[in-house]
């Protein structure tokens, strides 16, 4: 895949699953990202949005340390969990990250359980995340990498307090929203939440307006 400097192993996985060629809005935002920067990322439906979290987190957290969440991923439903973590599977096949996936179908014991055994990536569902990270336990100060996936539908479902309970959570992070849309919630919560956050996708928009 053609990123600068990204890491061997990742894109060797890429290859291996049929992605040789990134587009403009993956090389646009590629370095933005892996510097540690805040963003909003705008990719229609189709264009490897998903994809773009999952190599996004692998290339910076790069390997297994500890035993606390580094990256939480915030996805919309039950299938984007499962998705998501079958991603990292298989662009992640040669990295050591552990990734958990949890949703609100799960049994939240077993859950809280197999994350304090200790895990790199957590992608989960906004209530469960929430209800875990309430409980005792559970220190989001390890958050290196707080991703909001599909953050126009969403915030649109009204999840925008959760998502800023969570954020006010994490001392320091990096804060990244995924949209397939820029639309007013989002630019609402990524003022609210983010430290001079970089806009990619977004020329279509500044067209029309």
């Amino acid at each position: 895949m053609n990123l600068k400097k990204i890491n061997p192993g990742l894109q060797q996985a890429l290859i291996e699953n049929g992605i040789t060629q990134a587009n403009e809005v993956q090389s646009d935002c590629f370095g933005t990202i892996k510097s540690g920067a805040d963003a909003v990322v705008i990719m229609p439906k189709g264009e490897g949005k998903s994809t773009t979290i999952v190599y996004s987190v692998i290339q910076k957290l790069e390997k297994a340390v500890g035993e606390s969440t580094r990256a939480l991923i915030i996805v919309k439903d039950k299938e984007a969990v499962l998705e998501m973590v079958d991603m990292f599977k298989k662009y992640g096949n040669y990295s050591d990250l552990r990734v958990f996936g949890s949703h609100d179908k799960g049994d939240i014991d077993y859950d809280k359980n197999q994350i304090s055994l200790g895990i790199d990536v957590l992608v989960g569902t906004p209530n469960r995340i929430n209800a875990m990270f309430s409980s005792a336990g559970f220190n989001m100060n390890t958050v290196k990498m707080f991703v909001i996936d599909d953050a126009d539908e969403l915030f649109r479902l009204r999840m925008d307090a959760v998502v800023l309970r969570l954020s006010n959570s994490v001392e320091k992070t990096q804060r990244l929203f995924f949209s397939e849309e820029l639309t007013e919630r989002v630019e609402i919560m990524a003022d609210k939440i983010m430290l001079e956050p970089f806009l990619f996708g977004v020329e279509d928009y500044e067209e029309e307006e």
